[in-house]
């Protein structure tokens, strides 16, 4: 069935269960390539094919032209984990400045909402799509983040480091996702018709350059930063819905499309064997309780008087001293960054041909 999102608010006994099905190839046809993906056909697949009696709610993350991009993450918990807020605050939904489609997609909510995750991508270079290690990477915070950014003013990274020392952060971090089960299906076509008889492309010239016996063994393990984050933030990922199937090898790129599928043996019947794995181990599972601090309902706080704050904080160090004891005024004492002055947000390269 459709989701219903005021569903969120049932106790979990009440509710039907919930699947979120995410189709992860950067491709739309409503965009340069034309086309649409292979896994959008598959999300809308697996939609029909599990049971009719759950809430099955999908998206297609592919790149559309005028809409939005999912932001990449600034790296706040390398700053300190009390930094990187839940759900994250470095964006906020329909921001000019910095539009993000996480936020506008309202993913934050629709995956708290979900007992389990479908994520469904191409191999592109040796990994993940780009947008997918995009939203990953952006769910950094379901693992520990801070679920009150008033503590920290909204964004006050000295206010974060002083918190992640003090005993009320041990109450506060927790992996807020956690309970939730994730499958995933990869695919990728071994290089099309792109490599010759040894297995190296054919355009390469240097061909001492590429040893294809040093090339990564099992495609399937190219999924594993995503696999692994999940199972790192206590999102349950078994083995069994782990999936990498391979087809279009061989091929020209043009000639391996979604109307392509059908004629590879191999592709609907692992699929749905995966899909119906997933549904069994979702359904004998149960239905997942809620976190404390969640992501449906939430509503952004205002932080104009923190944002004034930090626009304070920014002069300083322009001015080459920055708040006293902070890491950038020690950074600047011992003269590590060389990232002060007026034109501090010049790209280096320009910086250097002035």
């Amino acid at each position: 069935m459709k989701p219903d999102d005021q569903n969120g608010r049932l106790p979990t006994a009440e509710r039907p269960f919930r699947v979120l099905i995410i189709a992860g190839s950067d491709r739309r046809q409503y965009n340069c390539p034309g086309v649409d993906s292979k896994a959008r056909t598959l999300m809308l697949r697996m939609a029909d094919r599990l049971p009719r009696d759950w809430e099955i709610d999908y998206e297609d993350i592919g790149n559309l032209f005028g809409r939005a991009r999912i932001q990449s993450c600034n790296a706040c918990v390398s700053t300190s984990m009390a930094l990187c807020v839940w759900p994250c605050n470095c964006y906020e939904p329909k921001n000019s400045k910095e539009p993000d489609l996480m936020w506008d997609l309202d993913l934050y909510s629709r995956l708290d909402l979900a007992d389990a995750w479908a994520i469904i991508g191409p191999i592109n270079w040796y990994g993940p799509t780009s947008n997918l290690k995009l939203m990953f990477d952006r769910l950094v915070c379901m693992n520990g983040g801070n679920p009150k950014e008033e503590l920290i003013e909204h964004k006050n990274p000295e206010l974060a480091m002083k918190l992640e020392h003090s005993p009320e952060w041990e109450e506060l971090s927790r992996n807020h996702l956690e309970g939730r089960t994730a499958g995933f299906f990869s695919y990728g076509d071994g290089g099309g018709d792109e490599l010759d008889e040894t297995g190296r492309p054919k355009l390469l010239r240097h061909k001492h350059y590429f040893d294809p016996e040093q090339e990564p063994e099992d495609n399937r393990d190219l999924y594993a930063p995503l696999v692994w984050q999940c199972r790192y933030g206590g999102i349950e990922v078994p083995d069994q819905l782990w999936r990498y199937v391979m087809f279009g090898q061989g091929k020209k790129y043009s000639d391996n499309q979604a109307e392509d599928m059908a004629a590879e043996t191999n592709v609907y019947a692992e699929f749905d064997e995966w899909t119906d794995a997933f549904a069994a181990f979702v359904l004998r599972k149960g239905k997942v309780e809620s976190g404390e601090f969640r992501a449906y309902g939430y509503e952004a706080r205002g932080h104009r008087w923190a944002d004034l704050k930090l626009k304070w904080r920014e002069h300083k160090m322009k001015k080459g001293t920055g708040p006293r004891n902070s890491s950038p005024h020690e950074q600047g004492k011992l003269g590590l960054n060389a990232d002060s002055g007026s034109d501090a947000k010049e790209s280096e390269g320009e910086k250097l041909r002035r």
